[in-house]
């Protein structure tokens, strides 16, 4: 398949690489299918995801799912999957190695989510709760109950300006 070079934004070209990564380790899972007799296969699971809103328990459509291998001292291997929730918040992929596994589930106006896991069964369901963003702490802002160094009084928290 020809694409012209223009037509590749930043964007498509990462989709046009996670496509051919996805299909790539979708026909080596095959593959090693293919080979069950040997003795010294490595075990396989089918991993099945459903991402909800933490808040109210319903499901989050298009959050991004990215599975790494997790290898020695619990470093990230290189390599992994982007899956897509659908509509039900569900996403699933066949052919995981049993082992160490990093998820991260990424979606637009929630906190983002990781945990690893070790999978070590043939079918593994794992649900994510995403939370709402949380307010970020600022040095430069007062807060309550904190002292002014330079006094040692207590200093006041920041007001917002009154609206006319």
């Amino acid at each position: 398949m020809t694409v012209p070079a223009d037509a590749l934004t930043m964007r498509g070209m990462k989709k046009f690489i996670l496509i051919g990564a996805i299909l790539g380790l979708a026909l080596s899972a095959g593959a090693q299918q293919k080979n069950s007799n040997d003795s010294d296969e490595e075990e396989m699971s089918n991993l099945s995801f459903v991402v909800l809103k933490d808040y109210n328990g319903k499901p989050v459509r298009n959050a991004g799912i990215v599975m790494h291998p997790v290898g020695k001292n619990d470093k990230q291997e290189n390599g992994g999957i982007e899956l897509k929730s659908d509509l039900e918040g569900k996403a699933s992929f066949d052919g995981v190695p049993y082992g160490k596994l990093r998820v991260q589930v990424l979606a637009t106006g929630f906190q983002t989510y990781g945990e690893d896991f070790d999978i070590e069964q043939p079918t593994v369901a794992i649900t994510v709760r995403l939370k709402r963003p949380s307010g970020q702490y600022s040095i430069y802002e007062n807060h309550a109950g904190e002292t002014d160094k330079s006094s040692g009084k207590e200093k006041p928290p920041d007001t917002p300006p009154p609206h006319n």
